[in-house]
């Protein structure tokens, strides 16, 4: 009894390991910045009879919207609320793509931009996906809302409130990346409004979630709201089903922060991998092929 128990606590903290994709499907495609509608099609005419187990989309989530440059890529990694209206689609089309994508055995997986909410000069107004108001240099964002006491404006060690040397581990976890406005995920409030956003794509049945820009959290305080996560939709999924969680942590050597450091939360995607590779491709400094057998 004692070994069962054993056994059924280790399978339970590995959990979020497991990408939760149908047997003998393993390939994740990344469709990045699809509309819902397309990939819904995707799923049903392509990756489900070609045996993909599922898809990465894009963040969901409300952002600001930037015309200069005109609606850069990037402006989806500036969140203004965790409403679910982006330029890919209504919450309605999120919904219907997520259940034909899972009826035809194609799980989705979620790009969650937790670490930040939009930049500091993204001015105040209803520039966002849904219309929401916003005023970044007051830190006020109340469709979620948070407010100036939300953000680690105070917390963070520079003049500038700027990443300025990433040998600095509370620089990097602290402060602003690229302008970015950076959430205190110390509080609990965040903590839960954080989980209550990835809960309410959980219960709509998505199997796991891409946490970015992981590197600037304090691993601690992602365990603290991963902790907070609901069981995948049973709909789908076996009951007791963990979201599977793999992480953006840059690490090519050379920086206090390493990638095993967040091993303890889920899988960590692999920089070093990419960039042997090309290397190896580009035939710089003798590599071969081989290495990567």
């Amino acid at each position: 009894m004692k070994l069962f128990l054993l056994l059924l606590a280790v399978e339970l903290c590995w959990a979020q390991y497991n990408p939760n994709v149908e047997p003998g499907r393993t390939s994740i495609v990344h469709l990045f910045e699809w509309r819902w509608v397309d990939i819904a099609l995707e799923c049903e005419r392509y990756l489900a009879p070609n045996g993909y187990g599922g898809v990465q989309i894009s963040p969901p989530n409300e952002n600001v919207v930037i015309t200069n440059p005109w609606r850069p890529w990037w402006e989806r990694y500036q969140p203004v609320s965790y409403k679910l209206c982006s330029r890919s689609g209504t919450e309605e089309e999120l919904r219907d793509m997520v259940t034909r994508c899972n009826n035809v055995g194609v799980h989705i997986y979620v790009d969650a931009v937790v670490n930040h909410m939009c930049g500091s000069a993204a001015g105040a107004g209803t520039h966002s996906t849904c219309g929401s108001y916003f005023n970044a240099g007051a830190r006020d964002f109340p469709a979620v809302p948070y407010s100036s006491w939300d953000f680690n404006d105070g917390k963070c060690r520079t003049s500038s409130g700027e990443i300025e040397n990433y040998g600095d581990i509370y620089q990097v976890r602290d402060c602003r990346l690229v302008s970015l406005l950076d959430l205190a995920l110390e509080k609990d409030y965040i903590r839960s409004t954080v989980a209550n956003y990835m809960n309410t794509l959980i219960d709509m049945g998505v199997a796991g979630f891409r946490l970015d820009a992981s590197k600037h959290m304090w691993p601690g305080d992602i365990k603290a709201f991963l902790d907070k996560l609901h069981h995948l939709n049973t709909r789908w999924f076996p009951a007791g089903t963990k979201p599977f969680i793999f992480q953006e942590v840059i690490d090519l050597g050379g920086e206090p922060i390493k990638s095993d450091q967040y091993f303890g939360n889920g899988r960590v995607t692999e920089f070093k991998y990419g960039a042997k590779l090309g290397t190896v491709i580009r035939k710089w400094n003798g590599e071969k092929m081989s290495y990567l057998r």
